[in-house]
């Protein structure tokens, strides 16, 4: 039988975590870290890896539209995001990150619900509701447009839960937006939604490189941020103040008798020398 990813189903996206998406007010007078994140988008796993490494620097969530388009990272409303792309815009530096399949939503009691997968070519005879914030890059629409586009994705679920035509959106996009009158199945040929990294390209500050390094999985000590200075200053200073065993300083001692013993073996040599060379000289003057 097919499998049946439907909009109710309650499991949740590995990395999604609840707890992840609530901002943290910032420390009075300390450095805080603003993340724009883009609808669908879960991004607890690598939130959780910040708090681990830099728990003194509260990371805030900011929930922004998809047509924003890097609009608030432009502006420094906040200090970088996890958005759609493509962006559009100048000024901009973008780390791909993942690639989301898309899928077609329809009622539960639909045809299209009895298959595991379908093709843009099976959605030829649907209305096809394009909504406006779709940031999916078609070539062509699959099946007959809709007289209007709805605006945002959340209205075009409303109509597919009405009857009214199909959806096609990201994979977690349709979980967003879940139903349980709903379901969902890939497309096979249909444009893929790319997730980026994106920050203002004059201003690579240290934080930016301690989120560049977790969502490329580098670890603590690997990474270029603050996490990785404060842990090799801490390395140090652990060095520096852990007293020697007893053992370590009966070598120590040993080793400083030893270059005793050598440099005055070499200052004994070297005065030995010069007084066979005075007596040598002295008998050739004879």
């Amino acid at each position: 039988m097919p499998s049946d990813p439907s909009l109710d189903d309650p499991q949740v996206p590995e990395e999604q975590d609840s707890s992840a998406d609530q901002p943290i007010t910032e420390q009075a007078g300390g450095p805080s870290f603003r993340l724009a994140i883009a609808p669908g988008v879960t991004p607890a796993k690598w939130v959780g890896v910040w708090r681990t490494r830099l728990a003194d620097v509260p990371l805030e969530l900011v929930q922004v539209d998809v047509l924003d388009r890097g609009a608030v990272v432009t502006d420094r409303t906040v200090d970088a995001g996890l958005l759609r792309l493509p962006l559009g815009r100048e000024g901009l530096s973008v780390i791909p990150l993942y690639t989301e399949i898309p899928v077609v939503v329809v009622p539960k009691e639909h045809v299209v619900a009895a298959f595991d997968e379908v093709s843009s070519e099976e959605l030829a005879d649907e209305v096809f509701l394009h909504p406006l914030d779709d940031l999916l890059e078609w070539e062509t629409l699959p099946g007959t447009p809709a007289q209007e586009r709805p605006v945002t994705t959340a209205a075009a679920i409303e109509l597919v839960a009405a009857g009214v035509g199909v959806v096609v959106v990201p994979q977690s996009v349709a979980r967003l937006h879940h139903r349980k009158d709903l379901t969902y199945r890939p497309v096979s040929d249909g444009p893929q939604s790319r997730i980026g990294f994106v920050w203002p390209e004059d201003e690579t500050t240290e934080l930016v490189e301690e989120f560049i390094g977790i969502v490329r999985g580098r670890t603590a000590n690997s990474s270029r941020g603050r996490a990785a200075q404060q842990d090799a200053a801490k390395s140090s200073g652990d060095q520096q103040a852990k007293p020697r065993t007893k053992a370590q300083e009966k070598a120590a001692a040993a080793r400083r008798e030893t270059d005793r013993k050598a440099a005055a073996a070499r200052k004994a040599g070297t005065r030995g020398g010069k007084l066979t060379g005075k007596r040598l000289g002295k008998r050739g003057n004879r």
